[in-house]
């Protein structure tokens, strides 16, 4: 690859961490204006129509799924759109965005360890040091600096919406490991983001979208669009074009740059502290992550993995991305 095509890739994906780290700020405004529920909608309805668009330009048409597919699609919406965003909404209402984008910044971590346990996938003993020490660097920030808080006063309600949030994004990432091995990560995320916006209205009608639409200000409505074009559809292409050129390893190394990018944007545009315990608990986070998502040294495949179905199959496994977290998919 030319210097000049790998400088583009590598732009591109610094730039999709630092939108993604957006949404945090974003999602912390639109808070201010709108429901947890409302918030989603209008988020994954802007960026479902955008994400269908994209499909028809580049796979032709809108696939046809069977209906085991289906099965899977509404599950990744239901959990990677629906949940996941109920639980990033409300959290942003109640605690700082660069605190919950620290805590988010584990999603990789616990999907490691449940790949581990379910799929058999192979943990080194540096991937159990970066695992550790971004846990650890977790459980920092969450108490503050203070980890008697856990078993005095427990964690707190926006922290609990948070962890929700990995929670949701973990069930999604290993159903995603299934679905991709028959579907394009597009197709996936396109399909699930619109069956999470369909899902998402009715909530959000309940809680009175219908009647506090039209009051919303400009101020919202930019949140909103950031959060559906630049936090969901660049985001997802651009790393999904990263992928490509350079391969899904090399590619999610970028991840890290987002809880930093979070924390940042946070403390410029929201004023939110640098606080002593933020940046303690935060530098471990981002070197556990790191060290847990560095490419495993070759050596002996389980029996499942050397007789994949097809090299196409294998090829989409790899491709597991997180494009709807704002995330990592925020």
């Amino acid at each position: 690859m030319k210097s000049s095509n790998l400088f583009m890739v590598y732009l591109k994906l610094s730039m999709t961490a630092v939108f993604w780290g957006g949404t945090f700020i974003a999602g912390r405004i639109t808070g201010q204006y709108a429901e947890p529920f409302s918030s989603a909608f209008l988020r994954f309805a802007i960026a479902s129509v955008c994400l269908l668009c994209v499909t028809i330009k580049i796979e032709g048409k809108l696939p046809k799924l069977t209906g085991s597919q289906w099965v899977k699609i509404i599950a990744l919406g239901m959990s990677g759109v629906f949940a996941y965003n109920f639980f990033f909404f409300k959290g942003l209402q109640i605690i700082e965005a660069g605190r919950a984008s620290v805590i988010i910044a584990n999603n990789p971590i616990i999907i490691a360890l449940l790949s581990a346990y379910l799929f058999k996938e192979r943990l080194t003993p540096v991937k159990l040091i970066g695992i550790v020490l971004s846990i650890s660097g977790a459980i920092f920030v969450v108490t503050r600096g203070d980890l008697q808080t856990l078993f005095h006063s427990g964690i707190g309600p926006g922290e609990a919406c948070i962890f929700g949030c990995v929670a949701s994004w973990v069930t999604y990432s290993l159903i995603g490991k299934s679905a991709m091995n028959e579907l394009s990560p597009l197709v996936s995320v396109a399909y699930s983001a619109a069956v999470g916006a369909v899902a998402l209205f009715i909530p959000a009608c309940i809680e009175g979208l219908i009647t506090d639409i039209p009051h919303y200000p400009a101020r919202a409505w930019a949140g909103f669009i950031y959060l559906g074009v630049f936090g969901t559809v660049i985001g997802f292409v651009w790393y999904y074009q990263g992928i490509r050129s350079i391969g899904p390893a090399r590619a999610g190394q970028f991840i890290n740059i987002v809880p930093v990018s979070a924390v940042l944007l946070a403390f410029i545009f929201l004023g939110e502290p640098l606080t002593l315990s933020l940046i303690q608990g935060g530098i471990p986070v981002v070197i556990g992550v790191y060290l847990a998502n560095r490419p495993a040294p070759p050596g002996p495949l389980p029996f499942a993995a050397q007789q994949p179905r097809n090299s196409t199959a294998r090829k989409r496994s790899d491709s597991v991305i997180p494009a709807i977290s704002g995330r990592q998919s925020p």
